[in-house]
């Protein structure tokens, strides 16, 4: 009897500990299983076209992860957490790309920043909807990923679209340099679309007339006939949304073409390798806008300065050379996925999204953020306009450009309207 009095004694007790567990009592602090470290994957494309602006922003994510361990690691709520890399690359593969996304995982990720190919991006995107996972794309997004429903809850674009490109550079053109008629050419793809699409809607508010437009694919080395074409409209400044080594061959032919005598030359979007790559006489001169220059001397804004002087310092320490654009991209995009894990105090990417949202401002080495509803910044300095250097104001194979102004806020964003927001 006295047995049976103990099991069914046990039986209510046993209950009212599940009855008080389900009522959200919390368990005891030696219970709750706290990480002892936060892996951060970087997954980039180390190896194929875009490797060298992946080795970039490699550098750009490892130095971020660097400064937050030199400081203590992660500051939780249960004590510091040291930051662990997992580098891997994609290949900018969609196959290889979902694959070692989805490798990450099963390594134990506990988050991920990556991509230079933006159509990998997109298809990482879908994979976090069904489920969650913190993802940082670093690179400039289609805008049509940031329409109204197609990032997935925890995904966050650190670079804007290249609507935005575009914008900025027509702005710059016309506001800041004074120039009223626009030859644009494009690249044949959504990089160059939405990049003319912007410029278009530049030249429309400020008052720019596009007097010609053309457009050639990816990987075109030969631009003399574009360049025939540029000359007969006369325009007083080619714009032009070429990167990498399309820009290269593109200015490269311009000048030995005598193009530089006759208009202004600007590309949309620049990076110091870009600009390493050209002859000296086509980087003089040229206009560009650059998402964050490592030498902010002479900025009117002293916090910038001191913010970039600092950061220059760390990742020439790491890497021997200064940080590029896109390695900026990459820094900005761990520090704030990082920042945004201490605030929330906690590891899961519902919780870390939701309080990016109720906490939506932020610093960067580049000046204060804020993050809007597409899930994407709103930056004071979007990106700054630069002219190329002469050789003989050259002081090193670094020194590259003067800044001579900035673009930035929310007017060079997509309208939300356009984003299916309003």
């Amino acid at each position: 009897m006295r047995s049976k009095r103990f099991v069914a004694a046990l039986m209510v007790t046993s209950l009212l500990l599940v009855s008080v567990a389900a009522a959200g009592c919390p368990a005891r602090q030696e219970d709750v299983v706290h990480p002892d470290k936060f892996t951060l994957g970087i997954l980039l494309p180390l190896t194929g076209p875009f490797a060298a602006v992946a080795r970039t922003q490699e550098h750009g994510a490892l130095a971020a992860v660097e400064a937050i361990n030199a400081a203590g690691g992660l500051s939780m709520p249960w004590g510091r957490v040291r930051i662990v890399p997992l580098v891997m690359d994609d290949m900018a593969s969609l196959d290889v790309g979902v694959r070692r996304f989805e490798h990450l995982r099963e390594a134990g990720a506990n988050a991920v920043v990556g991509q230079t190919w933006a159509p990998l991006a997109l298809a990482i995107n879908e994979v976090t909807r069904d489920r969650p996972f913190l993802y940082f794309p670093v690179c400039v997004t289609p805008m049509a990923a940031l329409t109204k429903g197609t990032l997935s809850p925890t995904t966050w674009v650190t670079a804007y679209s290249p609507w935005t490109v575009g914008y900025m550079a027509a702005s710059a053109a016309i506001r800041e340099l004074g120039k009223k008629e626009i030859f644009f050419l494009a690249r044949s793809d959504a990089w160059g679309w939405d990049i003319k699409a912007g410029v278009e809607a530049a030249a429309v508010k400020y008052g720019a007339t596009i007097v010609g437009t053309d457009e050639v694919p990816l990987g075109t080395t030969d631009f003399l006939p574009v360049l025939r074409r540029v000359r007969e409209a006369k325009p007083d400044v080619f714009i032009a949304a070429q990167f990498g080594a399309d820009a290269i061959a593109l200015y490269k032919q311009a000048f030995d073409q005598g193009l530089y005598g006759e208009m202004t030359m600007f590309n949309t979007f620049i990076t110091n390798v870009i600009a390493r790559g050209l002859p000296p006489g086509a980087l003089a001169g040229l206009y560009a806008m650059h998402f964050h220059y490592w030498d902010m001397t002479g900025f009117p804004d002293a916090e910038v300065v001191q913010a970039t002087a600092e950061y220059v310092q760390r990742f020439q320490q790491l890497f021997g050379h200064p940080p590029d654009a896109y390695a900026s991209i990459a820094y900005i995009a761990t520090r704030q996925l990082l920042a945004a894990v201490e605030g929330a105090g906690t590891f899961e990417p519902i919780a870390v999204s939701d309080w990016m949202r109720e906490n939506r401002d932020f610093e960067t080495v580049k000046g204060p953020a804020t993050w809007r509803v597409e899930q994407a910044p709103i930056y004071r300095y979007a990106a700054f306009l630069v002219r190329g250097k002469a050789p003989n104001e050259r002081t090193g194979d670094w020194d590259l450009f003067h800044i001579i102004g900035y673009q930035g806020g929310e007017a060079v964003l997509p309208p939300l309207k356009l984003l299916g927001y309003e």
